[in-house]
């Protein structure tokens, strides 16, 4: 077809001169004077005036579709060209055919013949931009691995000296036959995105860091004040009664307690981990609960429907992971009430979960709980869920709180089951 419309003139023109000297010769044959001789030479005529008309409308509707395809295109240019991302045609061996001119001023290629040549050829026209060219044949060569339109982020520093970062969408083109035809790249200046992004990540930790700093001063300032206010009576009287000083010491333990459970936080501790039976440590936590339960007159129930399970982990970190979510539910039941736990293994993991019937947590404190420094207890410090959140999330574990007010509270755990791997020796 394309044959054709090339040499479209050429074969009109052979065809042409076929026509009239084969039908000349035909009719030359019959005598000039019959009535068929006119005829002929009438039909003849009128033919080739016909396939003339046809042959010059299809050449101007043509002509037509050709113009309008040429508007377009440029139309198409002008607006890719106003684009402030770049954009790039290569064909399917990688081959640069067309950038937009945000391209051309990225990559420094204005005045340069960049037509039909590789990144890799455009490194020797370009060298400053090589680890940029290198790295976009490698996300090239995924792109077209990949068969379909790929995502992702390339970073390299422009002539100014400025690390540019783009989000690029790359689109692989194929043929009727399944061979590549051509790659589609465009890419986003993301620049000032990113650097937005890291001054808001860098304004949420300075947030987090003042709401820490206050709550620390919030807890350290009370029992520094009692100390104070016993040191001044102490001083006065020039005596010091046991009394006072147990206090003191009590508050300057309780300070210790702060400081301690805010390290934990604020840095990973030692942990030894090894395996160890879930079982024992339910009845360990319950045998150190069970005092405090009594005296409250709260019944603590085990519901296990698991097959004694080996868990791995730091024994004594997850000990107290339990101890103060049991120790929640006792205050929260001072008029007494009980406790369920329940161990369940779903698929891989285990659950335990932890219920009372006490009051309940609001809806709208429940999206708090586990948040550095907020409690519902009037003498709590607020880093008890935190910590032991902290804890179960080391233990590439899950931790959910379900509350239900005037029906109780529900802690669930979630804790990965340890698979034994025994090693057979070949003898």
């Amino acid at each position: 077809m394309r044959f054709i419309s090339k040499y479209l003139a050429l074969i009109y023109l052979i065809i042409s001169f076929v026509w009239i000297t084969l039908t000349d010769m035909l009719i030359n044959k019959i005598e000039q004077s019959s009535p068929l001789y006119e005829n002929l030479q009438f039909t003849k005529g009128l033919l080739f005036a016909i396939v003339t008309a046809i042959l010059i409308h299809f050449i101007i509707k043509k002509h037509k579709a050709h113009k309008q395809a040429e508007e377009n295109e440029n139309e198409l240019l002008i607006l890719i060209n106003s684009m402030p991302d770049f954009v790039n045609f290569k064909d399917g061996k990688g081959r640069w055919l067309k950038v937009n001119d945000f391209g051309k001023q990225l990559y420094a290629l204005d005045g340069v013949d960049f037509y039909g040549k590789t990144d890799a050829e455009l490194v020797k026209v370009v060298p400053f931009f090589e680890e940029a060219f290198l790295y976009c044949m490698e996300s090239d060569q995924k792109a077209w691995e990949a068969g379909k339109l790929s995502r992702c982020e390339e970073s390299f520093a422009a002539l100014s000296g400025e690390i540019m970062t783009f989000d690029v969408i790359k689109v692989p083109l194929y043929d009727d036959s399944n061979n590549r035809k051509g790659l589609l790249t465009i890419g986003r200046d993301i620049t000032q995105l990113k650097a937005a992004e890291s001054m808001l990540l860098r304004k949420e930790k300075l947030s987090v860091v003042g709401e820490l700093a206050a709550g620390i001063a919030h807890e350290i300032r009370n029992p520094l004040t009692s100390i104070k206010g016993f040191v001044q009576l102490m001083k006065e009287t020039k005596s010091t009664p046991e009394q006072h000083v147990d206090i003191v010491l009590s508050e300057l333990d309780r300070i210790n307690q702060i400081v301690s459970e805010m390290l934990i936080l604020a840095k990973p501790q030692m942990k030894i981990f090894n395996p160890f039976k879930l079982k024992n440590l339910i009845e360990h936590v319950i045998k150190l609960t069970s005092h405090e339960a009594l005296l409250y007159g709260i019944d603590i129930t085990i519901n296990d429907r698991t097959k004694d399970p080996t868990m791995y982990g730091d024994r004594n970190q997850l000990i107290q992971v339990f101890i103060n979510i049991i120790k929640n539910s006792i205050e929260a039941m001072p008029k007494g009430g009980n406790i369920i736990i329940l161990v369940e293994q779903e698929d891989q993991e285990i659950a335990i979960s932890i219920s009372d019937n006490g009051p309940g947590i609001p809806e709208e404190r429940l999206n708090k709980i586990g948040e550095p420094f907020f409690t519902l207890k009037e003498k709590g410090m607020g880093l008890g869920l935190t910590i032991s959140n902290k804890i179960i999330h080391n233990h590439k574990g899950k931790m959910q709180i379900l509350s239900r007010l005037g029906k109780g509270t529900t802690v669930k755990i979630l804790l990965p089951v340890y698979k034994i791997q025994q090693k057979v020796k070949k003898r």
